[in-house]
């Protein structure tokens, strides 16, 4: 009955916030154009959703154009893929970002066309965070003990927000950002859901925690 709820509760929402910001959506699309080359949605690698499946997940493209594949293959970015790699894949100062990148990102204004992906049924308003395959792997090389927090993790659809992003956000490492998603399936709600939904914009307006 949560499983159904939830999913008739994504796809209405989905639809009317898709409507609610589409001027910003617009606005932001047209920003991004300006302010640098490349596309408008970020050009990156597929995400694990529910069940290990892979898919493409929609955000407004925040850096330079093909920045994942610049990181990982460009020998002068190899002391920051570092960095980023110790860093549970996150990064304070990242010189890739544009100017209009770092308000976007800030704000989580970038995550807005993730609504698509709630409409389509690959992901859920509120959820676990949707990891590249590679920083799965690595870091639970690096924190092996989370492991089965993983696959607890892996059961549902990740999300656009969720209790990591509403309680620090980029300021969480991994292995305790898996913890409190895990917690969060184990005691999965629509109440739950909502009291999220309550602190997302907080979240978004304050910038806290934001990378």
């Amino acid at each position: 009955m949560y499983l159904l709820t939830k999913r008739i509760i994504d796809f209405i929402a989905s639809i009317f916030l898709l409507i609610v910001f589409a001027p910003v959506i617009l606005l932001t699309s047209i920003l991004i154009k300006l302010d640098s080359a490349g596309p408008i949605l970020a050009d990156t690698p597929e995400r694990v959703g529910q069940g290990g499946k892979l898919f493409k997940m929609y955000k407004f493209r925040s850096m330079v154009e093909s920045a994942h594949e610049l990181l990982r293959n460009d020998p002068k970015y190899h002391k920051l893929y570092e960095r980023y790699k110790q860093n549970s894949y996150k990064l304070e100062e990242d010189p890739r970002i544009t100017h209009i990148g770092k308000f976007i990102r800030k704000h989580s204004i970038d995550e807005l066309p993730q609504l698509i992906n709630v409409f389509r049924g690959e992901m859920s308003l509120v959820g676990p965070r949707a990891y590249y395959p590679d920083e799965l792997k690595e870091q639970q090389k690096k924190y092996p003990h989370t492991k089965e927090l993983v696959k607890v993790v892996m059961s549902i659809r990740p999300g656009i927000t969720g209790a990591w992003q509403v309680s620090g956000r980029s300021e969480v490492n991994f292995d305790k950002r898996i913890a409190m998603d895990a917690e969060y399936v184990s005691k999965k709600s629509i109440i739950y859901d909502i009291i999220i939904m309550l602190k997302t914009p907080w979240a978004m307006i304050s910038g806290k925690g934001a990378m």
